[in-house]
């Protein structure tokens, strides 16, 4: 038979406990500015609540009019701004471990004096993990809805953004437009000249898009090689004069496919939001376009008319 060991009680437990029970009471309580500012930006990994949370801790410290934060995240500009400039300002490039986090300015009437700055430097190191780590979360998210062989956004984006799109324009009134744009025989490439001149043909396509667009206007990488474009604040007419001229742009491609250089054409589809419209049947309306296009011998533009 064996001798089983007892357990025995540990008497200082209880007593580390309750140092724990009141280091989290120290903590949760404490009128320390960093760690406050600490405790503060760890419940968000939302880059403005914790550019928020920043500016209120830092006023407190040291006034200032306005705050600016700019940085490129994942190919997109995120901008956070409070307040009103002043004609003084001191700049900080903010960085961990050889990396970029943006870029913080703040603004006020008065001239910044040497402690003022002591202070905001140390604010922003007791800050900088967390930012950091927020940017960290945005390209995540980026990436989940980020197309990887053209940049740009993908079906999974184009859904979310179909969703956003068909709420403005049912709660504002204002038109709405979808073009779906497909690369015309992309398979012959594929089939003629291999998949990686195919993919650059696809890769360019995006570029020029991007660059015939207005910057309120939204692409995507539908499918293989199909596209969407968003366009806000444009009626059907609009949209079909973008449709014709983005063909026009992808046209101008030229790849390189050996002795010739290989040219690509397209062919939209355009339809615009109506009223209470899904945006599943919005998208499918485009779609119809888009197939009436083909059926016309590709690439051309065909509308899908709002009113039948």
């Amino acid at each position: 038979m064996k001798n089983l060991t007892s357990i025995r009680p540990n008497t200082s437990r209880p007593a580390r406990l309750a140092a724990l029970k009141q280091s989290f009471q120290d903590w949760n309580n404490t009128s320390d500015v960093m760690a406050r500012l600490a405790r503060r930006l760890s419940t968000t990994l939302s880059l403005e609540a914790q550019l928020s949370i920043l500016a209120e801790e830092m006023t407190d410290m040291v006034p200032f009019d306005s705050l600016n934060y700019r940085h490129r995240i994942a190919r997109q500009d995120f901008v956070f701004s409070t307040g009103m400039g002043g004609p003084h300002r001191c700049e900080y490039r903010l960085s961990l471990e050889g990396h970029q986090y943006g870029t913080l300015t703040l603004h006020r009437r008065q001239r910044f004096s040497e402690e003022e700055l002591t202070g905001i430097e140390m604010m922003l190191s007791g800050a900088i993990c967390h930012i950091r780590n927020a940017c960290q979360f945005i390209a995540i998210e980026q990436t989940a809805l980020t197309d990887s062989l053209t940049g740009i956004g993908n079906k999974r984006a184009l859904d979310e953004a179909l969703q956003r799109a068909s709420a403005m324009a049912d709660r504002h009134g204002a038109p709405w437009s979808l073009i779906l744009c497909d690369l015309d025989h992309v398979k012959l490439i594929n089939d003629n000249h291999g998949h990686v001149v195919g993919d650059h043909s696809l890769a360019r396509t995006a570029e020029k898009l991007e660059q015939a667009l207005r910057n309120s206007d939204t692409v995507y990488r539908f499918g293989g090689e199909e596209f969407a474009i968003l366009l806000p604040h444009t009626n059907e007419q609009e949209a079909r004069d973008v449709a014709d001229r983005i063909r026009a742009a992808i046209e101008s491609i030229r790849v390189d496919g050996g002795e010739t250089p290989l040219t690509v054409t397209a062919s939209c589809g355009v339809a615009m939001h109506l009223t209470d419209e899904q945006p599943e049947q919005w998208l499918a309306r485009a779609d119809e376009a888009l197939y009436r296009a083909k059926a016309a011998g590709r690439n051309c533009t065909r509308v899908f008319a709002s009113i039948s």
